[in-house]
């Protein structure tokens, strides 16, 4: 399988299964509100670090095509790894920000994976 294919899969899955997580228990708003927790946030940098890096390496691909849509998703993840591991205080504010925006982030994210799933099957 192309690697290409494998990461729109995985990052469409994630999207898919969050989003119906976060609409279904409400585990967003759950979610921005543990962003108060530093040792949270700087823990979950460390995650979103890894997974952007991952993606950075294995497909750094900058063309006129929908695969670039991959190439900025890993390096957004890669800058939001940071950005939580180095500034949580910032984290916590812009998640606060989303608190009243709960059902259409979810099915923002549900919509992107959806269309990258689909994206990888054509």
């Amino acid at each position: 399988m192309d690697i290409t294919i494998f990461l729109a899969r995985l990052w469409g899955s994630f999207f898919i299964i969050f989003g119906a997580l976060f609409i279904v228990t409400g585990q967003l708003g759950k979610t921005i509100e543990m962003t108060d927790d530093k040792a949270f946030v700087i823990s979950t940098g460390y995650i979103t670090l890894l997974m952007g890096l991952v993606t950075v390496i294995l497909h750094n691909v900058w063309i006129y095509s929908w695969e670039v849509f991959i190439t900025i998703l890993g390096w957004s993840t890669v800058i939001k790894g940071i950005s939580k591991i180095g500034f949580p205080e910032h984290i916590h504010k812009q998640a606060q920000r989303f608190k009243k925006k709960q059902s259409v982030s979810a099915l923002f994210l549900i919509a992107m994976g959806v269309w990258l799933f689909w994206k990888s099957m054509s």
